[in-house]
């Protein structure tokens, strides 16, 4: 059967590349998408589209951005049954997933809409007399977005909307996992009205995503850089525009951790620990990865924390049955294996999960995991949890940090007081008392801590980190000089 390639968008035009790659369904093997294999030297005619395009953007009135952004959001939800089904077909996504990603994504471009009227600064008094002086925020120039494939609206949105918003222009790196979604993504903001070049796509085979992000990282025009994923990866993006000095925001990753203190709520707690272990079969960077009980509760919490586990059915997500689907690839399954076999090798205890088919991979919950287990570090990125047994209070926190990472964390209480004292002893970028781990609203400051990146999207943190703050002066007096 024929199928349509997905090309590059340079300068607000389809442009084939020299060749393709294809992404596979996860779950029947079959070709999902083909698209354009950028070599460097076409990823880079996608940034010199975007710096010629930047002189008229970074002048275009704030209403006018606005009007555009809000034209782009109502352009994605139209398009939403071909993101559920490239969701479905690229990375094995259930239609509850797509469309809930596709929800929040047009809440994040309507937001970055009422950003554009927010972009301020201020006059700063002066000591010299006669002197004018003001802090002025500026588009910064080019914004490279590399986005992944695991929230692939979200996250594809999240790099380019608020940079757009502040008068930039972008370049979004596709995911090399799901090169049909975002494409969606910025066909939908040209379809919206952007001009040419404001707005562009790059796609790249697996081979040639080092070459290809470096010669963007690399290309005089981009001035800010955005990635969200692995933290490995992270570090490498990183080195490499520091070579530049040119400001990168990272979201890596994350190995939550949520503390059911003795006076929680435990029905609460169950439901919550549920949704953020399960949700996405935790791929998702905020993924509750341990569930940190403290031992006058843990029996209790165990045996419903247990039932419920049981009760989330794992199944083809293209039927649309379960609330659990498939993970992305055999590699997700293989490593999570290891991951509970090390564990239960050292003393754990596997309470629920079965065996894997193929990549419809059950829900699986390990208890009595101790810091001294992989479970307990390495980011499983997989719908297996590990439940960590705690003394008191006190312990609780400390197994909460002992970990590199430090994106998402919460914690239950009844006592609301104790819960805000200890979410500030938590080391990690966002905490939630007495909710899930996995929370997300466009207009939040969101990022972590640690080996979980630095800078923050959303609201007016993703406003500083995507422009220039300017000091200028305008001197009212004749000047006195000593010389």
């Amino acid at each position: 059967m024929s199928q349509a390639v997905v090309d590059l968008i340079v300068g607000g035009a389809p442009r084939a590349a020299a060749a393709q790659f294809e992404r596979r369904d996860p779950i029947t093997g079959e070709v999902a998408t083909r698209a354009a294999a950028a070599t460097a030297a076409e990823a880079s005619l996608a940034a010199d589209a975007a710096a010629e395009a930047f002189a008229a953007w970074s002048q275009t009135g704030p209403n006018a951005r606005r009007a555009l952004l809000t034209a782009a959001a109502a352009a994605l939800e139209a398009r939403a049954e071909a993101f559920v089904e490239a969701m479905k077909t690229e990375i094995g996504a259930t239609e509850g997933w797509a469309r809930f990603n596709l929800m929040l994504a047009a809440g994040m471009v309507r937001e970055a809409a009422a950003l554009t009227t927010q972009i301020q600064g201020e006059v700063i008094p002066s000591d010299k007399p006669g002197c004018l002086a003001m802090a002025l925020r500026e588009p910064a120039g080019v914004v490279l977005g590399i986005a992944p494939w695991n929230a692939p609206i979200i996250l594809g949105v999240r790099a380019i909307a608020t940079p757009l918003a502040c008068g930039n222009t972008v370049v979004l790196k596709a995911s090399e996992i799901c090169p049909k979604t975002h494409a969606l993504i910025v066909e939908a903001f040209v379809a919206a009205g952007f001009p040419p070049g404001v707005i562009n796509l790059v796609t790249n085979a697996p081979a040639d995503a080092g070459e290809v992000v470096g010669a963007l990282i690399d290309h005089p025009a981009v001035r800010r850089i955005n990635f969200t994923g692995s933290t490995a990866v992270g570090k490498i993006i990183a080195q490499r525009a520091a070579a530049h000095l040119k400001p990168v925001l990272l979201e890596l990753g994350g190995k939550a951790p949520l503390i059911v203190l003795e006076d929680a709520d435990l029905d609460e707690a169950v439901k919550a620990a549920a949704f953020g272990a399960f949700m996405n079969q935790g791929q998702i960077c905020m993924s509750t990865e341990r569930i940190i009980v403290v031992d006058a509760v843990a029996d209790a919490f165990v045996e419903r924390f247990q039932a419920k586990a049981a009760s989330l059915a794992v199944g083809d997500p293209r039927e649309g049955k379960t609330p659990l689907g498939a993970v992305v690839d055999l590699k997700t399954v293989g490593h999570v294996e290891r991951l509970v076999a090390d564990a239960v090798s050292a003393g754990a205890q596997k309470i629920n999960g079965g065996a894997a088919d193929g990549v419809l991979m059950p829900a699986t919950v390990v208890d009595r995991v101790t810091p001294a287990m992989r479970l307990f570090r390495e980011e499983s990125f997989g719908p297996v949890v590990a439940i960590v047994r705690a003394r008191d209070e006190a312990h609780a926190i400390e197994l909460a940090n002992d970990t590199e990472y430090g994106l998402s964390a919460s914690l239950f209480t009844r006592d609301i007081a104790r819960g805000l004292k200890l979410a500030r002893q938590i080391q990690s970028g966002i905490c939630h008392i007495n909710g899930p781990t996995v929370h997300d609203e466009p207009q939040m400051p969101f990022g972590g801590v640690k080996a979980s990146g630095y800078g923050r999207f959303g609201g007016k943190a993703g406003i500083d980190a995507f422009t220039e703050l300017r000091w200028v002066t305008i001197e009212t007096q004749p000047g006195h000089f000593p010389i």
